[in-house]
């Protein structure tokens, strides 16, 4: 029942990605309001779930270590924070590689494709984790696929921005494809649970990371107070719940 439902999530999170291009004239019509409203959500998901939960996962790693570990305290952080460098590296890189970025077009072009492998790993590691999250009940579960749903639903906003036709031709079936592999694998070869602790950490890092670049709008161009209510509906939700 269980895998059931964790694969009942996993095809959601590929409905949002092909879903993507066909929501965007929409989502560009409501862009400043439904892009702060999710920045309030997902900010809301990283520091009353996903913090706590690397704490518990930090615990959980000291006490199972059989040797002592270097920088021990502090090694899941370290993780965490390698994934925030790691996204914000391919951000820099497409950047870097367009005159013109966010302009709707692509090039074939080695940025546009390790843009491509690292948010296809950021999916498998989503879809993977979807079998641990729901071994904590069916709140924990309900929780990560409404954050992750909304987050996922911007990421493929801002591919489909940044790289037009070419995300309908390649990107949204890579993503898919690597959300249900993921799934997959943990229904099936499930890894150990210190792996497991790292591989979220990583996430926990590329969700900090995407919420501040591709979610926060600039101040310019924010509202504050779909921002406030996003943030403050789903807390209340994560304290009640």
């Amino acid at each position: 029942m269980q895998n059931f439902d964790t694969l009942i999530v996993a095809v959601v999170f590929v409905a949002v990605y092909a879903s993507a291009s066909r929501l965007y004239p929409l989502q560009i019509k409501f862009h400043r309001h439904w892009l702060s409203l999710a920045a309030g959500v997902s900010v809301a998901y990283v520091f009353l779930d996903i913090l706590p939960e690397l704490s518990a996962h930090q615990e959980r790693l000291l006490e199972n270590a059989t040797t002592e570990l270097m920088f021990a305290e502090r090694r899941i952080y370290v993780v965490a924070l390698l994934g925030f460098v790691f996204f914000y590296g391919l951000e820099h890189m497409v950047l870097a590689s367009s005159a013109e970025p966010h302009a709707g077009r692509t090039q074939n072009t080695a940025a546009f494709w390790l843009e491509t492998a690292g948010f296809a790993l950021y999916s498998w590691l989503i879809g993977y984790l979807l079998v641990d999250v729901a071994a904590e009940g069916e709140r924990s579960l309900g929780l990560y696929a409404a954050a992750m749903g909304l987050h996922l639903a911007i990421v493929g906003h801002t591919l489909v921005d940044e790289h037009g036709q070419v995300y309908n031709r390649w990107v949204w079936w890579i993503l898919s494809a690597s959300v249900l592999i993921g799934w997959l694998i943990a229904s099936t070869s499930p890894m150990p649970h210190a792996v497991i602790s790292r591989l979220f950490a990583f996430v926990a890092g590329g969700v900090v990371m995407t919420s501040m670049n591709e979610e926060l709008p600039g101040a310019e161009e924010g509202r504050f107070w779909w921002f406030l209510g996003g943030s403050g509906a789903y807390a209340i939700i994560l304290l009640l719940v």
